[in-house]
């Protein structure tokens, strides 16, 4: 089964991707996982995007599509795969048809911006071990210290709603043109995000056709 995981920031879909890789004993590909680890083995894609991120640059999309490509070409992938972060705007969509890679089935998981900016505006970290908590769904015990060294807990920059909602702006012009695309091959599969992550757990195997 091959299977992309499409959603907004803070959606949940890489939790999604995880639970669906170990349901279906396939590989969960994370972009930005794979870059690095193409960087740190030096692949030839992995060299030339070194190149971009050094400078503080964005990788380019024939860079991207070369790592995505030599990562798919792995033994195992053979049986599947699911895409988590890749493609994120049409024409990386098409590149990937370009290459033969047919995609079975598209799930977008679907959360309103108002409640992604709560989720994510609520999440606060220890930067000493990096346990993570939030202010309203997962606080620690006196809401304010981590509870496994006691040191504050802090907001990362790019949690503050300022910054969520200039990235859910980019998800809209850049990234959501895509459930139409995959809405026309007769791909798309939507699954409405609960407050749970197992009922979200529960109605994306449904989309998956519950296999």
């Amino acid at each position: 089964m091959k299977i992309m995981f499409l959603g907004a920031p803070g959606a949940g879909k890489g939790t999604q991707a995880e639970i669906a890789s170990e349901k279906f004993g396939i590989p969960a590909i994370s972009t930005g996982a794979i870059i690095r680890e193409a960087i740190k083995t030096g692949t030839p894609m992995g060299v030339a995007a070194k190149q971009y991120t050094e400078q503080g640059a964005l990788v380019p999309d024939s860079v991207v599509i070369g790592i995505i490509k030599e990562r798919l070409e792995k033994d195992d992938c053979k049986n599947g795969f699911i895409l988590d972060g890749f493609p994120r705007t049409v024409a990386q969509a098409e590149a990937l048809d370009e290459l033969g890679v047919e995609l079975d089935v598209v799930v977008s998981i679907e959360v309103s911006d108002e409640k992604i900016v709560s989720r994510m505006s609520g999440r606060r970290v220890c930067d000493k071990c990096g346990a993570s908590y939030h202010v309203e769904y997962k606080p620690s015990k006196d809401g304010k210290t981590c509870d496994n060294d006691g040191c504050v807990l802090t907001m990362r920059k790019d949690d503050s709603p300022e910054v969520v909602l200039s990235r859910l702006q980019i998800y809209h012009e850049c990234t959501e043109p895509l459930k139409d695309f995959y809405l026309a091959k007769g791909k798309l599969k939507l699954v409405e995000g609960q407050e749970e992550v197992a009922d979200t757990t529960r109605l994306t195997l449904e989309a998956l056709g519950g296999k």
